[in-house]
């Protein structure tokens, strides 16, 4: 037995990441896993989980050094971002210099958040005069106003082309036309506000060639027409200025070799993206996968957002200038191009490499059709807290070409927000939106919440530029939402209701295993918990509690739902053992022996875990999904991991699914549209047989 290693040796085999994750949340993000291995029989270890928390406290200055050298402003900033992360206590500890100084470090976060906050979110007032709202970042003055203006600093030289006046009013031949100035200047009346909130809409369907079936719902008439770009024009797209010679080269790595770029600006799928997106259309794509199509929407999104940003700032410059020769004491409506915050884009996304990319894709398309570089503030600091250490991922990881895709890079998923400059979102943008399920939903919802509500403080803002929207509090029936996920769930397109077709994944279980779905009843979703519930441990358990159905495996995709079923094995004291994503190391390694050698009759297992890490857990003869799994294609994989030891063991293998009527759309994305339509009409269970053939 070699020695125990020391507490810094602990620490210092921990990349920083990591430690600033376990120092912050109190255990390491369920991805990492430095000694994984897919060996059944893993020698457990003793945890060092208790002895790293004690360390990580008193851990010198030194190894929570910057890896990269910044400026004294930027210095002094991390600093005081590091002291403002939250430290989460284990097992009750009640230390109370600890506790003093976790509320220390949230007093101090808050101070930074109201600081940096305080300077981005005014806009629109003249502060020319005024050099202390000019130390915040306040950029309207006449002398500085010319290098906030994008276009002119992201393009070529052109005669005149400084001036935002006489590039606004050369522009009026097209602007007519424009989306953008439509929908900016569409003036909704209460009528229309009513029609808007009513719960029955108008639905039509269309047929597109490259995203296929295609369903439209309005309650206004203006917007339940919608034509397809067969040939896409750049003076019919209405793209700003610097973008025209910058989208072609930026998206060329997605483009055909041979393609020109007068005549391939887009691949299929993006085209009829920015279609819709571009006539400020509200959005659910349910096929963007990380895998194949994740990179063009996300790219094709950054040129719509960046459209919209580059637009409103060139209205705000040329009105800037149009009210500057104005004479004093005359009011003008037609100056009001502003919201009640400067924020005017919300991009949601699920990890920092994520929002890495998006970052970069934005600075792609203002560099790429200029010699000069754009000045991003803070961008190596940027850099390293978002960007990814090769070193960082855990060896011996084989996992499916999905898996790859989703966790690649910087997978940190902890993010602070103050909703007050989420007062004037005019475009939404939610992508990956299938991982919240994976984090925590009910972030996402506390988000949308706090979408568009009227702001606590003023922000120093000019009242007489705020468009009239804003100060209605109508600014949410303005603002366009672009959803995108991987697949359909209730929570995620409630706003859009109806179906696509699905082909069912369980057309993809390569092993021949009956399936039986067996349905239950429950008056409302807030009833189907208990009577899921109640109908496992009195129609479904007491079948397999016999010692002859060992080796029996239960898929959870609820948390709640998972301790709720371990608390009441433990009480009846059954034999069994779990792993959820917060198991340990050693844990899961016992669980895994324990269960293959047959010495606990059943495995209770979350979803998450499986998100999360894609163990295949072996021995498996009964399989018993509590509930219909969030992915469509986690239900052929976990079936597919049925493995027998010899020829005549697989006809004692069987399957058990758990639904009702309220999973209709994870059913169809299981068996597929038509067979999940005959299961709901039908009140029995239902029985089915697949040999890994198409339905």
């Amino acid at each position: 037995m070699g020695k125990r290693k020391t507490r810094q040796q602990l620490i210092s085999s921990l990349s920083k990441k990591q430690k600033k994750h376990l120092k912050e949340f109190g255990e390491e993000h369920p991805f990492y896993d430095r000694s994984e291995s897919d060996a059944e029989s893993e020698p457990e270890q003793v945890s060092v989980y208790h002895k790293l928390l004690a360390t990580l406290k008193t851990a010198s200055g030194a190894e929570e050094e910057e890896e990269e050298e910044e400026d004294e402003s930027e210095e002094s900033e991390s600093d005081e971002e590091e002291t403002g992360s939250e430290g989460f206590k284990e097992d009750g500890d009640t230390d109370e210099e600890e506790n003093d100084t976790e509320v220390q470090d949230q007093e101090e976060a808050k101070d930074t958040a109201n600081q940096m906050l305080g300077q981005k979110e005014t806009d629109g007032a003249d502060t020319s005069s005024d050099p202390k709202l000019e130390a915040v970042g306040e950029f309207t003055d006449v002398k500085h106003e010319s290098e906030f203006s994008l276009e002119t600093n992201f393009m070529q030289e052109e005669s005149g082309d400084h001036n935002a006046n006489e590039r606004d009013s050369s522009s009026s031949r097209e602007g007519s036309e424009d989306p953008f100035k439509k929908h900016m200047d569409k003036e909704l009346e209460e009528k229309e506000i009513e029609n808007i909130s009513a719960p029955s809409k108008t639905t039509s369907e269309l047929k597109w060639p490259a995203l296929g079936q295609i369903i439209v719902s309005s309650t206004l008439e203006e917007f339940r027409m919608i034509k397809s770009v067969k040939e896409v024009d750049l003076k019919r797209l209405h793209l700003h200025k610097p973008l025209e010679s910058t989208w072609p080269k930026v998206n060329g790595q997605f483009l055909p070799a041979r393609a020109k770029p007068k005549d391939h600006l887009f691949t299929p799928l993006q085209k009829e993206l920015f279609c819709i997106m571009n006539s400020y259309k509200d959005l659910f794509y349910p096929e963007r996968t990380a895998l194949e199509n994740g990179e063009e929407v996300r790219h094709v999104y950054c040129l719509h957002a960046l459209n919209h940003v580059l637009k409103a700032n060139t209205r705000v410059l040329s009105n800037n200038a149009k009210q500057r020769d104005q004479k004093p004491g005359i009011d003008n409506d037609d100056f009001r191009d502003q919201g009640l915050t400067r924020p005017k884009v919300l991009i949601v996304v699920p990890f920092r490499e994520s929002a890495l990319r998006v970052v970069q894709v934005f600075i792609s398309l203002l560099e790429s059709g200029s010699g000069k570089k754009i000045d991003v503030s803070n961008k190596k600091r940027f850099k390293g807290e978002f960007g990814s250490d090769p070193e960082e991922r855990p060896p011996n990881l084989k996992r499916p070409e999905d898996y790859e895709a989703v966790f690649a890079g910087n997978i940190d998923d902890h993010f602070r927000l103050d909703y007050d400059f989420l007062s004037s979102i005019e475009i939404l943008i939610i992508d990956q939106a299938d991982i919240y399920l994976m984090q925590n939903w009910e972030h996402v919802l506390h988000v949308m919440n706090h979408l568009n509500l009227l702001p606590v403080d003023s922000h120093g803002v000019d009242f007489s530029r705020v468009r009239m929207q804003n100060l209605n509090n109508w600014s949410r029936y303005y603002r366009q939402t672009l959803l995108f996920s991987a697949l359909q769930d209730p929570q995620i397109n409630s706003v859009f209701n109806k179906n696509v077709t699905l082909a069912g994944s369980i057309s993809h279980v390569v092993v021949q295993l009956p399936h039986v779905f067996r349905r239950l009843e429950a008056e409302n979703l807030i009833s189907l918990i208990d009577a899921r519930f109640q109908f496992f441990i009195d129609k479904v358990l007491p079948e397999y509690r016999d010692a002859v159905m060992s080796h029996t495996f239960i898929y959870v995709p609820s948390f709640f739902d998972y301790v709720r079923l371990r608390n009441y094995f433990k009480k009846e004291e059954l034999n069994f053992t779990h792993i959820c994503e917060y198991t340990k190391k050693s844990g899961i390694s016992r669980a895994r022996q324990f269960f293959l050698k047959g010495q606990r009759q059943f495995l209770i297992f979350t979803e998450r875990f499986h998100f999360y890490k894609r163990y295949s857990v072996r021995g498996i003869r009964n399989l018993i999904f509590y509930e219909l799994p969030t992915y469509p294609h986690f239900y052929s994989e976990i079936c597919n991991m049925l493995k027998s030891a010899d020829s005549g063991e697989e006809a004692t293998w069987t399957c058990t699914v758990l639904y009702s009527k309220y999973d209709a759309q994870k059913l169809a994305a299981v068996v597929g549209v038509k067979r999940a339509a005959q299961m709901l009409k039908s009140e029995k269970s239902v029985h089915l047989f697949v040999t890994g053939e198409n339905e």
